[in-house]
């Protein structure tokens, strides 16, 4: 996890010194993010990876899919059981920019929507208990923002309740 970092912030540093972006989003917008997820699904700990891609269909609404992997467990201790949790979560999602309404930075990208999707469950433990989390259909919903350090690159993070509480990473526009 500290490589994924470490190469966020080498990106990050030389797209610093670039020309001035023109990053408000508009219709026809395609939007690629891929990062970490931190935080697990349902409450639990963890981390994770994760992508997502959007079209804009109007100046201020893109649509497209999202594909996640969290993993999450623990354990041992003196009683020597323990719990490991990985889910996958495929999902359709939606996003309404607004930071055309009020921002008047060309940098930044604020945006906000709804996911619905299947998300995968698969556990193991060792010991006494059972499994808790099923598969089954989910319904998110998330607020982020990204940041161009050039027309076409950035960073984003979003909150909410989706795949993962916080998500991370770089943005491609296309």
């Amino acid at each position: 996890m500290k490589k994924i970092l470490f190469m966020f912030f080498v990106a990050s540093v030389l797209s610093a010194t670039s020309e001035k972006a023109f990053a408000q989003f508009e219709k026809g917008d395609k939007l690629l993010n891929a990062g970490i997820n931190l935080g697990g699904t349902y409450g639990g700990g963890g981390v994770g990876a994760g992508a997502s891609f959007e079209g804009g269909v109007h100046d201020f609404i893109s649509v497209g899919g999202q594909l996640d992997f969290v993993h999450w467990g623990y354990g041992g201790g003196i009683y020597g059981y323990g719990w490991s949790y990985n889910f996958i979560s495929i999902a359709a999602r939606g996003s309404y920019h607004f930071g055309k309404h009020f921002l008047t930075m060309d940098n930044l990208d604020l945006y906000a929507g709804p996911s619905l999707g299947y998300r995968i469950a698969s556990s193991s433990y060792d010991g006494i208990g059972y499994d808790a989390y099923g598969s089954g259909v989910f319904f998110g919903a998330y607020a982020g923002a990204r940041y161009y350090f050039k027309p076409t690159i950035g960073v984003f993070a979003e909150v909410g309740y989706n795949a993962s509480p916080l998500k991370a990473g770089i943005t491609f526009k296309f």
